[in-house]
């Protein structure tokens, strides 16, 4: 975290006193004085822990704010603040970022632009979704999702949702760059393949193409998971799934469309088309007869990317209509309190606060705040936009480790929120809950609020900054394995990514399925880098196995680089802080409400 030196004084005087308004203290004393109080803070933390987790054999709750003295919290919270800015250098997060990019380029399919930038990939899944008569040209393009070959539309449709989130913010800092044409041009990849999905020059349609390539548990055909294959080479049939039901692939479709189109404002009729295809999708995410899970009884797809819930994808969905078109209707139901029952959205379960490629509650909720903290629409969307605002306080709240109230997440010893509750492939969540806070700090600091509040306190939002820019720091290297998790960033990195196109040697050799094996077995490190690939993670425990075998650790995923692209770039301030305040609200025509305050909103 960089924080300006703000104390008045001569250069003399900065130097050997503190100037406290009526009251002068030495910098050696004020030093010692603090650093006991601290010491005495800290005793008075471990025992209060000690003595409450020893008082029950259940989990604990977070103790009464009154057992907090108000000097001990802002003492806590100073020291947090003061330890969370050693962070590595000023430019870190810029070069991460631009290396966290390539990873997209890395995982295209389909037949590869000259420019592309990796050498080892060439032009694969040239007959994707060919088994599909109804198919003009098939489905070829899109993603791979991770270090298989297949095309996860879910996941990929949110990847793509949180690149043009990134760039609506950011553009400045990725014009600055030199990186706002590629990362478009990663965004538009995707956004093509997508609209190839469903019949986007309609205004209804009954199905959507969810998946191509997969494997089902306990086949021995040979498929994405049962050959070791890069791309360009595979061989087996690659099934298209095709989902007459879903309305959070529909819904997260329909964001990522919605979401692009702004980020292409400046192309009339790509940015027309995806608008009409987001309209299109969302009516099928809500047709009453299509609510079921998309990945519902499919063993293709629901072991590995299967949703809890959809009313999420109602809410974000929503919202980034509304922001891509101006149509109040899609704000009344974002914010209609049947949608935020359903999803659970003020309930505070610690799960459905951390943002995910399957839950979309915190960041949707990001967006209504933004709505209220810089327009001020007022009455009648006043009261639920408060509701989302306070809610995203609270979830801010729960994300800091001395939060007095908030003691919501464990944490390693190595200084790693734990927001995935010690599951597996943590560092994409902590990576998008990172995002979240520094994007939340640059909406207070535009707004020129430099606290908000934590049950009785008001904390500061250089806490949450602080704390943005340790998740970011511990994924790049300041962990107890001293290892960055990107690969290609630092000295120490993986090496031995699970990636079937990382770890196969380009040296023109046909490798069959079984033949393939021998390169993911390997102990030797991958013969290609797969630059700004950002793996699993750690366990619990803050060790990290560097096996291809130990996917969990060592597997990247396209969910999880996007979040960490939106991550560095809001964290970067090489070219500058703050994000571009007006541009997401381009479409929007004065809040003033469409409906009489009589009129019933519309069914949830």
């Amino acid at each position: 975290m960089h924080t300006e030196n703000r104390l008045g004084g001569s250069e003399k005087r900065k130097n050997k006193y503190v100037d406290f308004g009526s009251i002068l203290i030495s910098r050696k004393a004020l030093k010692w004085i603090l650093v006991g109080s601290f010491l005495l803070a800290s005793f008075a933390v471990a025992a209060t822990t000690i003595i409450f987790k020893s008082s029950s054999k259940h989990k604990p709750h977070s103790p009464h704010p009154d057992n907090y003295p108000i000097a001990l919290q802002k003492l806590v919270i100073f020291f947090n603040a003061r330890k969370a800015g050693h962070n590595l250098r000023p430019d870190s997060y810029s070069v991460a970022l631009q290396k966290a990019l390539l990873f997209f380029n890395a995982q295209k399919s389909g037949i590869l632009p000259e420019d592309n930038g990796i050498d080892w990939r060439g032009n694969s899944g040239l007959r994707d979704g060919m088994n599909d008569t109804n198919l003009k040209g098939g489905l070829v393009g899109g993603y791979y999702d991770a270090g298989d070959n297949v095309k996860f539309h879910f996941p990929m449709a949110y990847a793509m949702t949180m690149l043009s989130w990134s760039v609506i913010e950011y553009s400045h800092k990725y014009k600055a760059l030199g990186k706002y044409d590629h990362v478009r041009e990663l965004i538009k990849w995707g956004t093509d393949y997508l609209l190839l999905n469903f019949n986007s020059s309609a205004t209804k349609m009954d199905k959507i193409y969810c998946q191509v390539g997969g494997h089902q548990n306990g086949s021995v055909t040979p498929d994405d998971h049962n050959c070791w294959q890069k791309p360009e080479q595979m061989e087996y049939t690659r099934p298209t799934q095709t989902c007459k039901a879903g309305p959070e692939l529909a819904g997260e479709m329909a964001a990522a469309l919605a979401a692009a189109s702004i980020v292409f404002r400046d192309n009339d009729a790509y940015s027309d088309k995806l608008i009409k295809g987001s309209k299109t999708l969302f009516a099928f995410a809500r047709d009453i007869g299509r609510r079921r899970p998309y990945s519902h009884g499919n063993p293709y797809i629901s072991p590995y990317y299967r949703s809890t819930g959809y009313y999420d994808e109602y809410m974000w969905g929503a919202t980034w209509l509304f922001y891509a078109t101006g149509n109040i209707s899609y704000l009344s139901l974002a914010i209609h309190p049947g949608i935020s029952k359903n999803s659970k959205a003020f309930n505070m379960i610690p799960d459905l606060t951390v943002l995910s490629w399957d839950n979309k509650l915190p960041a949707a909720m990001l967006l209504l705040a933004r709505l209220r903290m810089f327009l001020k629409p007022g009455y009648p969307y006043e009261d639920m936009l408060l509701r989302h605002h306070n809610a995203t306080g609270h979830i801010m709240c729960s994300y800091l480790q001395y939060s007095p109230i908030y003691q919501v997440f464990n944490w390693t010893r190595g200084g790693m929120i734990m927001v995935n509750r010690g599951r597996p492939r943590p560092l994409q969540y902590v990576a998008n809950t990172a995002f979240l806070a520094s994007l939340f700090v640059d909406y207070m600091n535009a707004t020129d609020a430099l606290t908000w509040g934590c049950g009785p306190y008001e904390l500061s939002s250089l806490l949450l900054r602080g704390f943005a820019t340790s998740q970011v720091d511990y994924i790049l290297g300041k962990n107890p394995m001293n290892m960055s998790y990107v690969v290609g960033y630092g000295t120490k990195f993986p090496g031995h990514v699970h990636h079937r196109g990382a770890s196969t040697p380009n040296d023109h050799k046909n490798y069959s399925c079984k033949e393939g094996w021998k390169w993911q077995n390997s102990k030797n490190p991958n013969p290609n880098t797969i630059t700004g690939a950002m793996v699993g993670g750690p366990d619990e425990f803050d060790q990290f196995e560097d096996m291809r075998s130990s996917d969990d650790y060592t597997e990247p995923t396209m969910a999880g680089n996007a979040g960490l692209v939106a991550a560095l770039v809001s964290l970067t301030n090489t070219f500058g802080n703050g994000v571009d305040v007006n541009t997401i609200f381009s479409a929007l025509p004065p809040l003033i409400s469409r409906l009489s305050p009589t009129q019933p909103p519309s069914k949830p």
